[in-house]
């Protein structure tokens, strides 16, 4: 028996904005999207070609309230190509959230709160 990690959720206040930030900081689009009938929810999965996992993010419009994260201890990982010019641009973004120069990583933080890891191509 064998599983393929597909996808991981996470819930936004602000869709529009969390996509903006995605496509901005990861380069992450829209791959599909899901409506309910009644406007309750919208799932968006966002992705790109270097993989084929995608985040999906689960909008309720009703919801006003930020989600409890807990104490961030969990997170994505991302490699890059570029790690300077990456980390360079989430500086600019303001996005950077914690640095471990040792390891030779760092941690950007999306618009809810969600930590996502930048490391280089080794």
């Amino acid at each position: 028996m064998k599983f393929k990690m597909i996808h991981e959720n996470y819930n936004v206040l602000d869709l529009k904005r969390s996509m903006d930030f995605y496509e901005k900081a990861l380069g992450l689009t829209e791959a599909r999207r899901i409506e309910s009938e009644d406007g309750e929810f919208v799932i968006v999965y966002i992705s790109n070609e270097e993989s084929d996992f995608e985040l999906e993010l689960t909008w309720f419009p009703e919801r006003t309230e930020p989600y409890d994260l807990g104490e961030d201890e969990f997170h994505l990982a991302f490699r890059v190509d570029d790690y300077e010019a990456a980390h360079a641009m989430h500086e600019e973004m303001g996005c950077i959230c914690f640095e471990n120069e040792a390891m030779g990583i760092y941690f950007i933080e999306d618009p809810d709160g969600y930590w996502l890891e930048i490391l280089p191509t080794r």
